[in-house]
Order: C-alpha cells, then structure tokens, then sequence
C-alpha cells in the first residue's frame, strides 16, 4: 500500500447517527432556491406560466398550485427562496398582463396573449427576444413603455417578497436576474438583496450587458444604501465568456478587475435544469463520476459547444492561476444551486415527478422524450435542478444573506443532503460534534481562506443523508493548485465512505453496488450509509502554492426521473440516456493562498 492508500484508508471514519453540534458559533442547515421566473419573465410567460411572485412565494412555503392543470405541491417546505425574473421585459410583461397598464391593448401584445401553438410562439420568441438579447447591442422592443412599468413590475416583486418574508420560519428575498447573452455565451447573473433596502429600478442588460457596468451599479447601489450581490449561472453554457482571460471589452485583466469580480460575486451556480457545470466526462476522463448530467445537447443551440473553460472545476483553477499573475483571485466562487425553473415553481426537484420547467416545451412525457426546450436543450438532457444550501445561524435575510456572503454555503443535486468541511492545520477531530466546534474555534469553515502555514492542512468533512432520500457512498475531497511555474493541477480523493470497501492497487475504491429495479423504479437503502465522516491531510502540501479543496458528497445510485417517465407511462427506457443516477453535494472550497 502506498503513502497515498494509507492516508486515505486511515481517514475512514463512518458515523451511524446524525450528530450536528451546538457550539459557540451554532449554524443550521437551510434549504432553498435563488433562481427561478413567474410570469413577470416574458420566456415564462410565453410557456404558459401564470403563477405570479406571490404565488410562487406560496408553493416554496408549502401550498399547492396548479400548473399545466394539474396541482403541484413541495413534499417539504423550503426554508427560503428568491424570485429572480428577468427584468429585461419587466415593464412589458406588467403591461400585458395587467388590463390598466400602459400599452395593454398594442397589437403585439395582443398577439402574445393569444398565441396557441408552440410553433407560434416559438417564433414569437425568436422575434422579440432571441435576435434581440443574444446580439451586440440588445434593446427594448417597441412595445416597451418606459421606466414607470419596470418599477411598477418591480414592485410587484419586492411586495410579494415582504408579504412572504416571515423571519425565523421563511426567508423571501428580494431579487432579479440581469440577463446578458452577448453572442449566445450565458453571462446571466441573480442579483439578491440583504434586506428591502432597493434601488427604484433594477439594472438590465439593456442597459448594458457589460458585466463590469453591472458591477458599478452595484457600488452605485450599495452608495446608496442597498447590500446585494450577484450570483453567475451555469457557466457550461457561458461560450468560454464565465472565467476569460480578458474583460468584457477585451483588454487584460487587472487587479482591479480581479478585486472586483470577487467583491461582487461570492458565488457561482453548480447545478441548475439545464445541467450540471461542475465538470465533463469529456475533459475530466480520469474522474469516474464526470458523467454526471452532462446536458450535451446544449451544443446544438447558438453555438454553445463545450470546452474545458466552461466548468466551474477548470474556472476554479484559472482563478489560481490568475491570483500568481494579479495578486488576486478574481474566480473565489463558493457554490450554490438552483433551478431556472419557469413554472414558477421553486425547487421543484423531485426526481419521481419532474413534469418539465418550461410549459409545453416540455411539460409533457412526449415532448421530453422526443422534443426539448427550443433554442437551449433536447428534453431527455434536463436535469431537475439543483438545490441551495446554507450555514446560517437562523432563518433571516440578514443571517442566509451573510453565509452566502461569506460562501459557507452548498449545493446539491436536488435531494437535501448535507455536506460541511473544515480546514485547519493540525485539526484532530474524530466526530461531527467535535469538527464543528473544533473547526470553527481553530481552524476554517467552508468557503475561507486558510491561515498561511508551511505545514499541511487537515481537513475533517462530515455528510448526512437527506432523510426522505437515499443512502451515502463516498465523500470525496477534490484539490486544486498551481506550481510555481504556472501550471495548473486537480486530484480527487476518497475520504470516507460506506461499507468495507478498500482501493484497489490503483487508488480506485469499488463501486457502492446498486439496487435500482428498472421495472419498477424503485431502489433500496440495503446499502451505503446514512452518514459519513473523514479526516484527510494533504501530503503533498506547498506552501508556495495557491490551492483551492472542496467537498463531493454522492449517494448511492437512483432512478433518474426518465426512468420514472417510462415506468409510469409503460415506455420503453430511452437509449443513450443514463436509467440511474448519483445524486450528489457540492460544498464550497477552502483556499489555501500562497506564502510569500
């Protein structure tokens, strides 16, 4: 056994109950969503959406709606939520929904409230959005009416968040999605407030889609009282624009530039509908677990072909090396999930009843398994979304706001399990109650920077099981770094897991086993753990090197809801389509800054 087998294997500790500890700094989980759209968002809308702000507030608390006709309702509350819709055609979606706004009866807007086929509107779409947003100078259309209905869609916004907000229970934030797609490349970011402070108008990609513009209205903002910041989105489809090596106007990066994309922007979306941007089978071959709701289909829409560049692993890594050149990280992302569910439905992440997130583009086993989301992804590739994990000490804007601030945050696949990790040197802990409160008096929660130190860093990480879902198989620490000559580096290490597995002579643990019946989409928890816990030191620490380590969590493995689909509807499972999945958590990465 090598000195790798035997740190590994030594750091195996599995716990059998769940043991989160009351501590000096006591933090709970919470659960919820930071993306999705109402009808105020003009894709939405045109997909049959009609649940409003307020309504969609009431689904995340629990109630019921009813959506493609028929109810929808959270088998468990979430614990906060943010509307994000786009504000770009705020003002146009309050006048055609609204009869007394200005411009309610213009003959677009006419035609829009009475468009039937999805090839209409499709077209509809194309015409007034798709040309439009995705060119170099996007603008309103003509059926636009002036700032006074984007503030009064606005506030239609921000109501239903303080009509919603119940501080100790739910938590509604106030927010929008700023939607820049300059040549197709996704540069969206979620503004989210701290607390009903706003601005009297949100800022769009109308008027600029300059992200550095969006940073200096932010400042312009925060000048005048508000605290916010942005959330990028999923980055695999960004066209290599997410993590550049050059400014939106094309000149080097500065310092800064660097100073300020990390002020603003804390964290980055893993995970949404439109699938995962952790990594990709087809540029990370050496890590088993790549596979995961790759969405390739992506690539067959306005160019939108992957590369290395456009997953958050590779732009972590970039962010290395960009801080040895300009003293600064501009790419310190914590991780956070969400859905861009435009049902107005927040974390609707059930895999055994996804019923779509786009209206009828794919709100019918037909048009999933056969059509898709026209102009973004084939049906069978979406994913659920992905759920939005937080730390915080209770369930208030000001204390999630602030874990998100400071990235102790996590994100997972769409089932509630729980990851946490702590870094420190010489961090001991051989329990979760003991790694909380040893990890927060010495060492560093998830989404920190280390305390510089020429010896190695320890790191405890703990995950719990979501109790309605499914057992554990690993806890995997994944470690970046750049050497001294600028060159980039990633390994993937298994810390703990479930069962009497041990690695083989290569370093690769056997698979957990699988106990999903394909006939009836139904698995059991005859294997895995309900909780696991590990410590691993670094052995192959440089103190002369920036790294970054964060936490995977995955479960045993499940049907994917096209499995339910089938199995349900008496179809056939769809070839080239994985039948089982691994759910998983992401938590935000620990930094180790290099030592001068």
């Amino acid at each position: 056994m090598n000195k790798r087998h035997l740190l590994v294997s030594t750091a195996l500790l599995v716990c059998t109950s769940s043991a989160w500890a009351e501590d000096a700094i006591t933090r709970n989980a919470y659960f919820g969503e930071t993306h999705m759209h109402t009808a105020l968002s003009l894709d939405a809308f045109i997909g049959g959406a009609r649940l409003m702000p307020s309504d969609s507030l009431r689904f995340a608390k629990g109630a019921s709606v009813i959506v493609d006709g028929r109810h929808k309702q959270l088998k468990r509350p979430l614990d906060f939520a943010a509307v994000s819709d786009h504000v770009e055609y705020l003002g146009e979606m309050y006048s055609t929904i609204y009869p007394d706004a200005p411009g309610h009866l213009q003959d677009d807007l006419k035609q829009l409230r009475s468009l039937e086929t999805l090839e209409d509107k499709q077209k509809w779409f194309y015409k007034y959005v798709v040309s439009n947003n995705r060119g170099d100078d996007p603008s309103h259309p003509p059926f636009y009416m002036g700032p006074e209905t984007t503030k009064s869609g606005w506030q239609i916004i921000k109501d239903a968040a303080e009509e919603h907000n119940d501080p100790g229970t739910f938590t509604a934030f106030v927010a929008f999605e700023w939607s820049a797609a300059p040549g197709g490349g996704n540069m969206h970011r979620n503004v989210i407030f701290r607390d009903s402070v706003t601005p009297e108008l949100p800022y769009s990609s109308y008027d600029s889609n300059k992200v550095e513009d969006l940073w200096d209205w932010l400042q312009m903002s925060a000048d005048e009282g508000s605290t916010l910041l942005a959330i990028p989105h999923n980055s695999n489809a960004s066209k290599q624009l997410m993590f550049p090596d050059t400014d939106s106007f094309g000149n080097d990066l500065t310092t800064d530039w660097a100073e300020r994309r990390q002020m603003w922007e804390p964290l980055i979306e893993m995970m949404q509908i439109k699938g995962n941007s952790e990594v990709h089978e087809a540029f990370w071959q050496a890590d088993e677990f790549a596979d995961f709701e790759n969405a390739n289909s992506i690539q067959k829409n306005s160019n939108r072909y992957f590369h290395k560049r456009d997953f958050v692993r590779e732009g972590l890594k970039i962010g290395l090396a960009e801080e040895q050149k300009l003293g600064v990280n501009p790419y310190q992302y914590g991780f956070i999930g969400g859905t861009d569910n435009h049902n107005g439905l927040p974390s609707d992440v059930a895999e055994d009843d996804f019923t779509g997130g786009h209206g009828p583009e794919d709100g019918t086993v037909e048009r999933r398994r056969t059509g898709g989301v026209g102009g973004w992804i084939d049906g069978a590739d979406l994913s659920i979304g992905s759920l939005a994990g937080v730390w915080a000490e209770e369930n208030t804007r000001a204390s999630i706001w602030d874990s998100m601030k400071r990235r102790e945050t996590f994100a997972t696949s769409g089932t509630r399990i729980k990851v946490r990790m702590f870094g420190g040197v010489g961090l001991s802990a051989t329990d979760p109650a003991t790694m909380v409160s040893e990890g927060y008096d010495t060492g560093t929660p998830m989404g920190g920077i280390l305390v510089a130190s020429d010896m190695a860093p320890t790191f405890t990480v703990y995950a719990e099981k979501d109790p309605d879902g499914a057992n554990l198989d690993r806890v995997q620490i994944i470690k970046g770094w750049v050497d001294s000559s600028g060159d980039i580096h990633e390994r993937v290490v298994d810390v703990a897991w479930a069962g009497d597995r041990a690695p083989d002579e290569g370093g690769k643990l056997p698979s957990v086993g699988n106990t999903v019946d394909l006939k009836t989409a139904l698995y059991t928890n005859d294997i895995g753990a309900t909780t696991l816990f590990g410590r691993w030191t670094d052995p192959d620490f440089d103190p002369g090197n920036g790294a970054f380590y964060y936490v995977r969590a995955l479960e045993i493995p499940t049907p994917r809801w096209t499995t339910y689909d089938a199995v349900r509807n008496d179809l056939p499972l769809l070839a080239d389509i994985p039948a089982i999945i691994q759910e998983r958590a992401w938590g935000s990465p620990i930094w180790s800054s290099p030592k001068p």
